[in-house]
């Protein structure tokens, strides 16, 4: 399956690029994209995400043509 992965804020910065196109066999989970894409760092705590723009927990699933949105902790005022 297809998953189009994309970075946001300091997300983007921290990891470099703003998204990935990834190939899996099987199920995933959108903890198993980020760990997929990022093998080497970790989610930073209270990150967000998102499946075709709908925010999901990390344990939702991914199916093949979905965007996967990673965000990272937001403050306001």
């Amino acid at each position: 399956m297809s998953i189009k992965v994309r970075y946001f804020a300091s997300l983007k910065e921290a990891i470099g690029r703003s998204e990935d196109h990834l190939e899996f066999a099987g199920l995933a989970t959108v903890a198993d994209v980020w760990r997929y894409a990022n093998p080497n760092k970790a989610l930073p705590d209270n990150s967000l995400a998102a499946v075709n723009m709908d925010y999901v927990e990390l344990k939702s699933p991914v199916k093949d043509g979905d965007e996967v949105a990673f965000f990272p902790p937001v403050t306001g005022g």
